[in-house]
């Protein structure tokens, strides 16, 4: 297997995943903390960080893993499949944004591997339609997509900012985000395929299979996954914790810091 895994501390097991075009060491300062108290696992998605691209690891999805949202190539179910081939048996699920559904996906597929499952600006559904209000105009992430051909660099630098646009701390944020996409730049096709899966997934139908305890957490300034979704969210999910950072952008735990600790230092008190 040709995905990058890091793994250290001690205690019961975390699993962070990243969001796209990024990698595992967006969640440095967030992993050296959670160490303390867990085992932690850190994971570059396949084509992201020091991760293979997806055709180089070369398996066929588990059939719990199907999924009917999944497209040839980059999809949703090959991504999980090589996820949790490499991740803890038995473990907390930690994902954001891309990473966050992800980790949705896997908690519907294999519900035995997801002790429970934190969302940070992540939503089954990043697409606004005629019932799914609280998302994006899928014309901007149509329009990325079709920025990559031309330059895939400069759209991930694009995407960065839109990710902190108004937010508080939004230059320091968007810097340490652009610093740590081109630390690892990401393989043309995982960002084309991750795109994809942003664009087309669909995962409300399948959210009643979750039965572990779930905490959502949302950036109140965040211009990709809107706050209101949450609520949304909850309404299908009775299961949930809603906390909103007030200020905070599409990347809370690295503009709010404290306050992101503060959240989910309580929900994983109880899952201990």
């Amino acid at each position: 297997m040709n995905l990058h895994v890091q793994s250290f501390g001690a205690g019961s097991d975390i699993v962070l995943l990243h969001g796209w075009g990024l990698h595992a060491e967006v969640w440095s300062d967030t992993a050296q903390q959670l160490a303390a108290r867990f085992r932690v696992t850190l994971i570059d998605l396949p084509g992201h960080g020091r991760s293979a691209p997806l055709a180089a690891l070369a398996h066929p999805a588990p059939a719990a893993l199907a999924h009917p949202c999944a497209a040839q190539d980059y999809s949703l179910s090959r991504v999980a499949a090589s996820i949790a081939e490499v991740a803890p048996p038995h473990a907390i699920w930690l994902g954001w944004s891309l990473g966050g559904m992800i980790a949705m996906h896997i908690a519907t597929t294999l519900p035995s591997r997801v002790m429970a499952l934190i969302l940070v600006a992540s939503t089954p559904q990043f697409v606004r339609d005629d019932d799914w209000r609280h998302a994006m105009d899928g014309a901007v992430l149509e329009s990325f997509a079709q920025a990559l051909q031309e330059n895939h660099a400069q759209t991930v630098q694009r995407f960065l900012a839109l990710q902190t646009r108004g937010a508080a701390q939004g230059q320091n944020t968007l810097r340490r985000l652009r610093n740590a996409a081109m630390q690892y730049p990401p393989h043309p096709d995982a960002l084309r395929g991750g795109l994809a899966i942003l664009r087309d997934t669909r995962l409300r139908p399948h959210l009643r299979k979750i039965t572990c305890p779930i905490q959502i957490i949302l950036g109140e300034r965040d211009t990709l996954v809107p706050y209101g979704m949450g609520t949304a969210l909850q309404a299908q999910m009775a299961n949930a914790r809603l906390n909103i950072i007030a200020a905070a952008g599409h990347a809370p735990f690295l503009s709010h810091p404290a306050e992101f600790m503060n959240c989910i230092d309580g929900f994983l008190d109880e899952q201990r």
